[in-house]
């Protein structure tokens, strides 16, 4: 037979089945605290009769082990994020080595050389952009504060049709944004009078940029480049691949194109 003593001051109910009760008459566990808690000291477990418990080391946390068995001391890997900073919530990294051919020998450049924030990808006047597909990521953004880091880096490659003739090509790459150009660098290769390599120009294109407080919502983000203008149409021209008659002086491996973008939002915490 259960038997209950009530302690009028703070409410205590004992059960002689060794349940004690904090705030409620009917405890449903050995200890059933129904109300705040203060710990003035430090928090053991693991405990038995003739050990004290593990406390723990400062910075790590509790971790339950399921039911029936003592909760254990954790490390985190991840340091906690005090309000007020921004937290690196996800990476991107995405690689691409069919690249763009199209641009090369016998097509002109569109002649454009200036675009502004917002131009849209499919508007020609703005310059006839061709994407490399395997760049094309979809992500999502959750807090309006945020920055997004985009890390573009690309192998350009040209063949001068005459080795010993200086040949060159204007060029430029973006990031799109939903359609709309979000950061844009122009370039220029140049076939420095390589008759070692018959005409091959090798060269390393890179774009980094970063955008504060994307909207919230779904986004994705492309990759595409332009050729502005060239110094003779018979020149051979490739984006994050090798020319068509590159000799295996190069391949699609050492120019292939890679994008890293980090998406950073802010840390608050609700009340």
């Amino acid at each position: 037979m259960k038997k209950t003593i009530y302690f009028v001051a703070g409410f205590l109910s004992f059960y002689a089945n060794a349940q004690v009760g904090i705030g409620t008459p009917k405890p449903k566990s050995t200890l059933d605290v129904n109300g705040k808690t203060t710990l003035r000291k430090e928090l053991r477990v693991g405990g038995s009769s003739t050990q004290a418990g593990n406390a723990g080391l400062n910075g790590q946390i509790l971790v339950s082990q399921g039911e029936g068995k003592s909760p254990v001391w954790k490390s985190l890997n991840v340091s906690f994020m005090e309000e007020g900073q921004y937290k690196l919530i996800n990476s991107y990294l995405s690689s691409d080595q069919v690249g763009i051919t199209t641009l090369t020998d016998g097509i002109a450049g569109d002649n454009v050389f200036k675009n502004n924030v917002g131009d849209n990808i499919t508007d020609a006047t703005k310059g006839k952009w061709v994407k490399i597909a395997g760049l094309e990521n979809n992500f999502s953004i959750k807090n309006g504060r945020n920055r997004l880091t985009y890390q573009f880096q690309t192998g350009v490659e040209m063949k001068s049709p005459t080795a010993t003739v200086i040949n060159d090509v204007r060029f430029t790459c973006g990031v799109f944004r939903n359609g709309k150009l979000v950061a844009v660098r122009p370039d220029r290769i140049e076939s420095n009078n390589n008759s070692e390599k018959g005409g091959i120009q090798d060269y390393i294109f890179t774009l980094n940029y970063t955008e504060q407080n994307v909207p919230v919502g779904a986004h994705k983000i492309e990759i595409a480049c332009r050729k502005i203008d060239a110094s003779s149409t018979s020149s051979q021209f490739t984006i994050g691949r090798n020319v068509q008659s590159s000799n295996g002086v190069s391949n699609a491996f050492t120019l292939e194109s890679t994008m890293k973008m980090d998406v950073i939002e802010f840390v608050s915490y609700k009340n």
